[in-house]
């Protein structure tokens, strides 16, 4: 491959300099900086070095923060990288060896030369584990995260089987050099697997890729014998079956013992793995037209089983009630007793409603004021650290298996990904019910008394929400407490302790919006993970960063964008670790579980201001 015009500056190369195969260095040190320079070198590029006296780096160190270096191929862009500099190397240090600290970062290209670039840029420590640096590490992590932006799956696993199978001249440093791009190329893939694999498990593109990747090492055994240890990672983490071990492919008869071991160790993890617990959904039953009941059921469940369920919930003979899917055209559809509830995506039928077998209409629960006080009365029966347990117990158990790729699907690919993002999805599902289930508990409250009561209750569950490091719940009170339908029950309000009304405007302050949301932000900070963010405002700052900056610049991918997408996207994982054990879920009780497990909501805005009217009518 010819390249046309090698390296140079993006700003202070002059026009004529820009032609043929040549570039300009402006230090010595830049050919010690990229590996690319030195396989530039060996192609025949030649590389000139400006002797002419610059302004001095020390006396503006942020002109080297706009350095850029661009790699030009067949007359267009291809690769354009920045400089930066640390300022602390630059104080203390001024000689040659302080620009040791100098790293380059990519700023755009095409996914290929991106991809070329991070492989080049990778180093490996001798266990070939992880690699040396954290600007190695965070640009393949920026990558990994963000790829589906800029390229398919197939398009990928066609560029990782190129560059395993790149011809290289022999010669003794030429197979020193292959065995190290397979090797970088080997850690990436097992990097791939680590952080994608929920993603990629039934993608066809990858099952065939990781079937040809995998002969292909194992062809590479007799010589390069160092790759054994790859080819155990390969086994270990894609559970490949015997019949593609080393019988079948590879000439390397010395490993047959160690691969055997292997797939008898595989089979004993897929035994293991087909017994893990079936996913938990959150199901909405309607009882009303415009109220539901929120259920986390099991992914297999069937008709019967959530008649069962939702008739114990509302103290109703299960035969009496039939489950009927509302369809879209406006059909209806009767589910049999046996019938799956959701489909292989997850995704109920339609609309669900429970209906009166006699009757044939949907129910109209909690009309009877002798039910609503009893309603009223177990809920204020639960201890109310109890229930803010519960609560977060129900969040992070979602959160927990949410994937931090769940963020960069929702943000570019939301409709077409749908089932890459069902964590997300529920976790600000839920966030909506819990707004809708405190507005729908108090304004089912007849009493003044007990609505009084039921905030004070609220108010504290959500200081506990906050102790617990749950901030999508904790939000979710608050905004409940806070709409127009509850905040105009002056009459209740009035009546709330001069304490309660304190603690409330004390937790008012946090979710205050001025200063983009600096108060929440300033302390979710000081707490330690374990936590649970308010996804909404996380999204926002995603949704600002995705539609403020073009995802590609002269048909080349924008990666500052995507670098600060990922950098969002690791903020889910930093809040998953539980480093010191400071774990967020604590035992709750079976009965708040049942409470919380079936939140009664009306998600209908006009009903609930006519239930907040008749509490307290006009003046």
């Amino acid at each position: 491959m010819s390249w046309d015009c090698g390296l140079r500056y993006m700003f202070s190369v002059s026009p004529a300099l820009q032609q043929g195969n040549k570039c300009i260095m402006h230090d010595k040190e830049d050919l010690s900086r990229l590996e690319m320079v030195q396989k530039l070198a060996k192609d025949g590029c030649r590389f000139l070095q400006n002797h002419s006296k610059g302004p001095e780096r020390t006396s503006e160190p942020q002109s080297d923060e706009a350095v850029r270096l661009c790699l030009r191929e067949r007359g267009h862009d291809v690769l354009v990288l920045q400089r930066v500099r640390s300022l602390s190397s630059i104080e203390e240090d001024s000689s040659a060896d302080s620009v040791v600290s100098d790293r380059y970062v990519v700023v755009s290209g095409t996914p290929e030369k991106i991809l070329e670039h991070l492989l080049n840029d990778l180093t490996l420590d001798d266990d070939r584990g992880t690699t040396q640096g954290k600007e190695s590490d965070t640009l393949l992590d920026d990558f990994l995260l963000t790829y589906p932006v800029f390229m398919s799956t197939s398009d990928l696993c066609q560029a990782l089987l190129g560059h395993y199978c790149t011809k290289r001249h022999r010669g003794k440093e030429d197979r020193k050099e292959a065995l190290e791009r397979k090797q970088k190329l080997l850690h990436l893939v097992s990097q791939w697997m680590s952080l994608c694999k929920d993603f990629l498990i039934e993608d066809e593109h990858v099952k065939l890729f990781m079937k040809s990747l995998y002969r292909y090492v194992l062809d590479d055994l007799c010589e390069h014998p160092a790759l054994e240890k790859d080819v155990g990672k390969l086994q270990k983490l894609y559970q490949l079956h015997r019949r593609h071990t080393v019988e079948d492919y590879s000439p390397n008869r010395k490993s047959k013992v160690l691969f055997h071991q292997l797939s008898l160790r595989e089979n004993g993890l897929n035994s293991s793995r087909t017994q893990r617990e079936t996913k938990e959904v959150l199901c909405h039953i309607y009882v009303s037209m415009d109220s539901y009941l929120s259920m986390r059921v099991h992914s297999e469940v069937v008709v019967q089983e959530l008649l069962q369920a939702v008739a114990e919930r509302m103290d109703v003979p299960p035969g009496e009630l039939v489950l009927v899917a509302i369809t879209y055209p406006g059909g209806r559809l009767l589910l049999q007793p046996q019938d799956r509830v959701f489909s292989n995506s997850l995704r109920s039928v339609g609309r669900l409603h429970i209906c009166r077998k006699d009757l044939g209409e949907v129910l109209n629960p909690f009309t009877n004021n002798s039910e609503l006080q009893q309603r009223t009365a177990r809920l204020l029966s639960l201890n109310t650290w109890d229930v803010a347990v519960a609560l977060t117990d129900f969040d992070w158990t979602i959160f927990q298996s949410m994937h931090e790729q769940e963020l960069v699907y929702f943000t570019f690919n939301r409709h077409a990904c749908n089932k890459h993002t069902m964590a997300l999805e529920l976790l600000l599902q839920r966030c909506n019910e819990v707004q809708l289930w405190v507005m729908t508990e108090v304004l089912l409250c007849p009493t003044l008394c007990k609505r009084v009561q039921l905030i004070k209750k609220f108010i504290k569950i959500a200081a506990h929400c906050k102790a617990q490091r749950n901030l999508n719940c904790f939000f979710a009170i608050i905004m409940g407490l806070n709409a127009a339908a509850i905040s105009r029950l002056s009459q209740t309000w009035e009546k709330i302790p001069g304490k309660f009304r304190k603690l409330f405007s004390e937790l008012e302050t946090v979710t205050d919006p001025t200063l983009n949301h600096k108060a929440y932000r300033d302390s979710f900070k000081k707490m330690k993970a374990p936590k649970i963010p308010f996804l909404p405002l996380l999204l926002k700052d995603i949704t600002f960063i995705h539609e403020g900056n073009k995802t590609f610049h002269d048909n080349l991918v924008n990666f500052e964008k995507l670098h600060m997408i990922a950098d969002m996207a690791r903020l889910i994982r930093q809040c998953q670790k539980d480093h010191m054990g400071n774990g967020i879920t604590q035992k709750s009780s079976s009965e708040v579980r049942a409470h919380i497990d079936y939140l009664h909501v009306i998600d209908n805005q006009q009903t609930l201001f006519e239930l907040s009217h008749r509490l307290e009518p006009r003046a």
